[in-house]
């Protein structure tokens, strides 16, 4: 098989990027298309699909945004006036947002586990797709990842749970690099005796 210095210096060189600093245009349905097939290809033992998604545009934002604020407010009392409105806002600050949902599939072969790994690559393949597009992206888990509340706001089962939402848009400014482990922290060899 060939390399392709293309994909490993896209592969080196990916970088999150925090929505506030994500600008339109976003991903349109041709290119997330793309980026959904792409998260669809990750390892899936026993063909399970433990995995889906929830795409978050246009007017959607704002109106699941108003959503977030009720159900931090409900969560969260004493929360002021400007973290409610931040709240509502949190999905306006990209072009475009995907839940991924982590779904157990009940299983002999593929422990949950596996299943749970899964979605976590799935949310990679998303990513490194976007950037290939010329996109950039963010996977996070903030509060409401790990709401009964917001889980149950966007219909999941008891089965399924968040593996984060994902922010994708254009960048504003160009990324900076942020320091990564030497590999000789991470790395060891295992050798027989």
């Amino acid at each position: 098989m060939p390399r392709s210095q293309e994909t490993i210096d896209l592969l080196l060189s990916r970088r999150s990027v925090k929505p506030l600093t994500m600008v339109e245009p976003g991903p349109d349905d041709a290119d997330l298309e793309i980026m959904l097939r792409a998260a669809s290809r990750v390892p899936d033992h026993g063909k399970l699909a433990p995995w889906r998604f929830i795409v978050f545009k246009g007017d959607a934002r704002a109106k699941f945004g108003r959503i977030l604020r009720d159900i931090f407010a409900e969560e969260e009392p004493r929360a002021d006036e400007d973290r409610l409105k931040l709240e509502e806002r949190r999905f306006l600050q990209a072009p475009l947002v995907v839940a991924v949902i982590s779904r157990i599939v009940p299983s002999k072969k593929a422990p949950e586990w596996e299943q749970r790994l899964s979605a976590g690559a799935a949310c990679q393949n998303m990513l490194i797709a976007a950037t290939a597009l010329g996109y950039v992206g963010a996977w996070l888990t903030e509060w409401y990842s790990y709401s009964d509340k917001v889980a149950k706001a966007l219909g999941l089962g008891d089965n399924e749970r968040f593996a984060g939402f994902i922010y994708f848009g254009s960048p504003s400014q160009p990324k900076d690099e942020r320091e990564r482990p030497a590999l000789s922290d991470i790395v060891t060899e295992w050798k027989a005796d």
